[in-house]
């Protein structure tokens, strides 16, 4: 039987994994794990807290919720980080020993703070891009260290071209095979505008897979649209999860990104799939429907709009998602996840897609190929 790979789980970074990693002559601008007078450890940068920092449970969301609120009234913390943090949450040998312990074989590994912070960091371009260099070279060390099971996911912008060339070749070097990228404009320029396509030459030569996966980026909708507090996660967020990643893919699609890229490969992770059947039947249909009304297509394709998706796009579908009734709606192009050790996620992945009627033996797409064509790895 295939190995089992679960397409998202997070690594936790250290309190000094910026500093650790980051270009010396930019350890300013690196981010920090700091406690505060209480005892609540925040995610910092150049002194101003970001997030706070706290300690997850699989299938417990309310330990969050009550660590926040205490730390909203000025309570002392339940816990002290440092110490509820398991060894296996953190350090890659640890978790590659873990696996074993989920039912999975091999993980891809998401950063954990690095989801909270690339919006608020984006109005200075460099500590961005120092900060996601820092974990892209500890990416590097997490592969080394995962005995061939775990896969880092690095962290890119699009925003600085040279920047980005230099650090996929790093990566592809280091056998990265995956990076997270936000699906929104690049100063004010859509993903499949044409100054972009040595990027996506760039990802397809080095081997490297970008990935929209959920996170603190450039938003889509307007700034006024959302409520915000400190430590708190905007509703609107969680109701329209999926909405950037169908927009990113819609542009890459219509706009003829992925035709003239046949081998540009893309994943949709933690963003639901409940909505690609809906998706697939608006994207021809509005294709249709437009071409028609203007009496020419927008863009010279080769394929269906939905065929570029299913050529291209591999999409993370959780057990409640019930991806049987997926597949047989929009075809083979789920993965199995469990978005270890995430509150909203399960420390025993493979017995709930059991549960749902996805068994290894009978979903090779669901538990280990599809995942795989994102890695490019045809074992």
């Amino acid at each position: 039987m295939q190995r089992i790979i679960d397409c998202d789980q997070h690594l936790y970074e250290s309190r000094t994994t910026w500093l650790d990693h980051i270009d010396p002559t930019m350890r300013d601008e690196a981010l920090r794990i700091e406690d505060d007078d209480l005892g609540y450890a925040h995610i910092t940068w150049r002194g101003r807290r970001l997030g706070i920092a706290d300690v997850q449970i699989p299938r417990d969301t309310e330990h969050n919720g009550r660590h926040r609120e205490r730390y909203r009234q000025g309570l002392p913390p339940e816990y002290r980080y440092d110490e509820a943090l398991p060894d296996h949450y953190w350090d890659p040998p640890a978790r590659a020993r873990h696996l074993a312990e989920l039912g999975v074989d091999e993980a891809v590994l998401f950063p954990n703070f690095g989801l909270l912070w690339e919006r608020r960091l984006s109005g200075s371009l460099p500590a961005l891009t120092a900060n996601m260099a820092a974990w892209n070279r500890w990416c590097a060390t997490v592969r080394a260290d995962g005995d061939g099971r775990l896969h880092p996911v690095a962290h890119l912008t699009l925003r600085d071209a040279d920047w980005l060339d230099r650090q996929l070749r790093d990566l592809s070097n280091a056998d990265v095979r995956l990076a997270m990228i936000a699906p929104a404009l690049v100063d004010g320029r859509p993903l499949s505008h044409p100054d972009h396509d040595p990027i996506w030459a760039a990802f397809v030569d080095c081997g490297i897979t970008p990935i929209f996966h959920v996170a603190d980026q450039p938003r889509v909708f307007d700034d006024a649209w959302y409520a915000e507090e400190e430590n708190s996660l905007p509703v609107l967020e969680s109701v329209f999860l999926w909405t950037p990643a169908a927009l990113g893919v819609t542009d890459l699609i219509t706009n003829g990104t992925l035709d003239r890229f046949p081998d540009l490969r893309i994943g949709i992770i933690e963003l639901s799939a409940i909505w690609v059947p809906m998706f697939l039947l608006m994207l021809d249909g509005g294709w249709d429907f437009v071409s028609r009304l203007n009496g020419r297509a927008q863009t010279e394709l080769s394929l269906r709009p939905s065929e570029y998706f299913r050529r291209h796009v591999r999409v993370a579908a959780f057990s409640y998602e019930e991806p049987r009734r997926l597949e047989a709606k929009a075809g083979d192009l789920f993965m199995c996840c469990s978005d270890y050790p995430h509150s909203e996620g399960t420390s025993s992945p493979v017995a709930d897609y059991e549960a749902r009627g996805n068994m290894p033996e009978s979903s090779p797409g669901l538990f280990h190929d599809n995942t795989a064509f994102l890695l490019r790895d045809a074992a």
